[in-house]
């Protein structure tokens, strides 16, 4: 078969030699190559306006310019004339324009490859000389322009950029390059626009109230744009809250300082490491927790960490180390203070509440107890009294200061590897979630962010313990409640009926169960303060505005946890007086 293909194959091809082709009809010249001759010159017209993006990205003009003069011969005319007067010049703007006459054999695309990664940093025209119209030109001045590779960079001092005092000529108009665009706003113009955002709120509440109340069966086109209302102002909530948010690393780098000076007043080595500086709370919180963070910074150099000889015989690095951290979690930010040092000494500070009567001389706590009584006030454990401890100023103002942002401070100790205080922080003073509840008769607002769970006790879950007081057994342990009207100072409506159960955690994580008449609804209230009109109401830490227009208060579940009646059998000999 391969045969006959063959055969076939030679009968379409001929009896004529292939090694025989005829080109006698072709006719062969030499051709002269020129190659020593160089290539015809080309000009360019280039216009370069650096921006400050530019210079921000870290490019150099002059680099840029070098790289021009290897492709040829290069004239550049500088407009000197366009500079500003040097009182008035912002040094942030660039202000220098380059004209130059480039002379090369090389192409266009050569000469745009040198400005390729400063694409949108410049203003930049290049035309070839056959394009641009004669003109009387300038007489150029001439430079001796280095190769970029003899150009080594001076020494610059690198300032770091404030980020308040960010002029609006440095924002860069390039797409997604340079410094982010920034407006400084009056902050009397914030707050204007946050009350009002508040009111948004309120009034969003009240229309969806009315729609609920008046809606029809089937009328779901009207509820789906109420909740739409509802999604939309919330946004609008979050995007205004936001322009309020600042990062915590100025106030962090601030810590950098008390680190060093409570080190050299204590004889200590200690060294402050900081992360999570991005994260960003609202503008008065950071302002009013300056205060208490410093103490918690200097109370762990003095208290927490051992002195360099204490701390080589421990097996530990001479230097001590105190980490600050700050993390947003569960809608409120929490801030860290741990150090390396050597641990609580619980059985020194219970020593010295009982040589103080703070606790009954036969009382047992527990660690959490005992860590408790840090936070008393006028307790200390110095023995002598300096410029960091020892006068009489103790946890109690630190506590105190969080407590009135809405915060708690809870400790955690390991005997020898240190301590850590954790606070927990709303991230904003003017708007928050919470639970809408009646007690006595009357709407009240429970936080969010304190409540664990909601309970509906059965027949068994809830205990009679002495006249008036009961325990709530849950997962096999009893946590004790409080009859939040009986707290307040008034009487439940039905005394009979099965209440419910709001499970709340205090501070130091300790629980206990609130005791409500019903539970209404989960929804956004806007704060209201009451410490310019009624001064500090126990239980109470503000007001709010609910979408019927009835004014609801917000309760602190901490404080009335806090004054509840803790009957002797619960507590047991363990008694902090007050």
């Amino acid at each position: 078969m391969t045969a006959g293909f063959v055969s076939h194959l030679d009968a379409c091809m001929g009896d004529d030699d292939p090694g025989s082709d005829d080109y006698s009809a072709f006719e062969f010249a030499p051709v002269a190559l020129c190659l020593d001759e160089p290539m015809e010159a080309k000009g360019f017209m280039i216009r370069f306006a650096p921006k400050a993006a530019l210079y921000a990205n870290g490019h150099e003009p002059a680099l840029l310019i070098g790289a021009l003069a290897e492709l040829g011969t290069l004239d550049v005319i500088i407009a000197v004339g366009d500079m500003p007067d040097w009182q008035l010049t912002d040094p942030w703007v660039p202000c220098l324009t380059w004209s130059m006459v480039l002379q090369t054999a090389e192409s266009e695309t050569a000469v745009c490859e040198i400005f390729d990664f400063a694409e949108g940093l410049c203003d930049l025209e290049i035309q070839p000389m056959e394009t641009v119209q004669a003109e009387p030109a300038p007489e150029p001045v001439a430079h001796d322009l280095p190769k970029p590779s003899e150009m080594l960079p001076q020494p610059v001092t690198a300032v770091a950029p404030v980020a308040e005092k960010t002029s609006p000529s440095k924002m860069d108009d390039g797409e997604g390059r340079g410094p982010k665009a920034t407006l400084r706003v009056d902050l009397e113009r914030v707050d204007r626009l946050i009350n009002a955002v508040g009111e948004l709120i309120i009034n969003q509440a009240m229309i969806s109230q009315r729609v609920t109340e008046l809606a029809q069966p089937g009328e779901t086109e009207v509820m789906v744009h109420v909740e739409d209302y509802r999604l939309l102002a919330r946004d609008i909530q979050e995007a205004v809250m936001a322009i309020r948010a600042q990062p915590v690393k100025p106030l962090f780098q601030r810590m950098s300082r008390i680190v060093r000076e409570a080190a050299e007043a204590t004889g200590k080595q200690a060294r402050l490491v900081t992360s999570g500086e991005s994260a960003e709370v609202d503008k008065t919180v950071i302002e009013r927790l300056a205060d208490p963070l410093t103490h918690m910074i200097r109370n762990a150099v003095d208290h927490g960490l051992e002195t360099p000889e204490n701390r080589r015989l421990a097996g530990k690095d001479d230097c001590g180390t105190i980490r600050l951290s700050a993390a947003h979690r569960s809608g409120r930010v929490i801030i860290t203070i741990k150090d390396d040092g050597a641990g609580l000494n619980r059985r020194k500070i219970l020593g010295i509440a009982k040589a103080k009567g703070l606790i009954a001389q036969e009382a047992e706590p527990s660690d959490t107890e005992i860590d408790a009584l840090l936070f008393l006030p006028g307790f200390s454990t110095a023995q002598t009294v300096s410029n960091l401890s020892g006068r009489g100023v103790g946890l109690d103002v630190v506590r105190a200061a969080v407590a009135d942002l809405g915060g708690r401070v809870t400790i955690a100790s390991t005997q020898g590897q240190g301590t850590e205080f954790t606070v927990s922080l709303p991230l904003t003073l003017a708007v928050m979630d919470g639970m809408v509840v009646s007690v006595a008769g009357q709407t009240m607002v429970v936080p969010l962010t304190s409540i664990l769970e909601t309970i509906r006790p059965g027949p068994g879950d809830l205990h009679a313990l002495g006249t008036g007081d009961t325990l709530l057994l849950i997962r096999g342990r009893f946590i004790p409640t409080v009859d939040v009207a009986r707290a307040l100072g008034f009487r439940r409506s039905d005394p009979e009926a099965t209440p419910l159960l709001l499970l709340v955690e205090g501070e130091n994580a300790s629980q206990c169960a609130l005791i409500v008449d019903g539970v209404h609804d989960q929804r956004q209230v806007v704060i209201k303060g009451l410490d310019s009109n009624y001064g500090t109401v126990p239980g109470v830490s503000a007001a709010t505005v609910l979408g019927d227009g009835q004014i609801a208060l917000i309760l602190d579940p901490d404080a009335i946890a806090a004054h509840r009646v803790i009957p002797p059998q619960i507590e047991g000999a363990f008694h902090v007086s007050r």
